[in-house]
């Protein structure tokens, strides 16, 4: 029988790093933009349902926003592991443990393939086929089309792109009903319109980054002015999508005044920025833009259960 002696401080080390080291993948499943997306996707769930949910449906959407979070977590540590270089040279990246270097690319894809494996089984097994291979083509979409394709090759990356952060509400209609209906489009509509205004803002504030790194953000090929105007007339048309649940009739007079509100001061963060920019202003403008979404979403649950 062959034994095998371990040193003890080699021992100590190792348990002491095993947090370390878990933090580090938790980190690369950028679990704050996992929490957005999920609670979209329950958003989708809850409108889904006719009035309040019983107890089994309750459990379905707890099941089901596991496995979107986990096949959503395997996308963004996929996107970590294709541009480790690139958000080594950003100051808002260059933390991430394979930016670091403190995870491999092999440990990425390994963690990033367990992930989406194990969603995508929970997804197919306990929830239905129609969300896992609706999940697994979001990562395709953010994963391989956008991060790969479309992210160095195009300033429109992220309008393209958003279609793939768009799904989420589809996504958790589809857990609950078993299809796509118009309304779970229409939520998909709205974030779709969200998403350039919101990275926009983002990225203007962030452009000596996006030159760094070489990727053609729409501020870095056409310039401070172009994107301002851009995130402007996108929050106009995002204003008239925003509207689209009251008109369709899947909301009423609570969601339609959040809306209003909500849109009419993200439009005015858009025309300030325009007229009269500042990095300070950016900040803000993207700041308000998570609530802008969230509140919205928030509202439409609101309305969904009140009226």
């Amino acid at each position: 029988m062959n034994t095998t002696t371990t040193n003890p401080g080699q021992a100590a080390t190792a348990v002491h790093a095993m947090p370390s080291r878990l933090a580090q993948f938790y980190a690369l499943a950028k679990p704050r933009v996992i929490q957005l997306i999920v609670f979209c996707a329950f958003i989708g769930m809850v409108l889904a349902v006719p009035g309040l949910p019983t107890a089994g449906q309750w459990l379905s959407m707890a099941v089901a926003s596991f496995g979107i979070w986990l096949v959503a977590g395997a996308a963004a540590a996929f996107n970590c592991m294709v541009e480790r270089s690139i958000d080594a040279r950003m100051k808002r990246t260059a933390w991430r443990p394979t930016a670091k270097g403190e995870l491999s690319m092999r440990q990425a894809l390994a963690f990033s393939a367990l992930l989406c494996a194990a969603g995508s089984g929970i997804l197919y097994f306990l929830v239905n086929p129609l969300t896992m291979w609706l999940t697994f083509a979001t990562f395709v979409g953010y994963a391989i089309i956008y991060t790969v394709i479309l992210k160095p090759l195009t300033p429109q990356n992220i309008v393209i792109g958003g279609a793939s952060g768009a799904m989420p509400p589809v996504l958790g209609w589809a857990a609950m009903t078993g299809q796509v209906s118009p309304e779970a489009l229409i939520l998909f509509l709205i974030i779709f319109l969200w998403t350039p205004p919101h990275f926009w803002a983002l990225a203007l504030y962030r452009v000596e980054d996006y030159r760094k790194s070489g990727l053609p953000m729409l501020p870095v090929t056409h310039g401070n002015e172009f994107t301002r105007l851009q995130v402007f007339l996108y929050t106009l048309i995002l204003f008239a999508g925003c509207l689209m649940p009251f008109v369709y009739g899947m909301s009423s007079w609570i969601y339609l005044i959040a809306a209003i509100v909500l849109s009419l001061g993200f439009c005015a963060y858009g025309f300030v920025l325009w007229r009269d920019y500042s990095d300070a202003l950016a900040r803000k403008t993207f700041r308000f833009s998570l609530i802008h979404l969230s509140a919205l979403f928030a509202a439409l649950l609101v309305d969904h259960y009140v009226l």
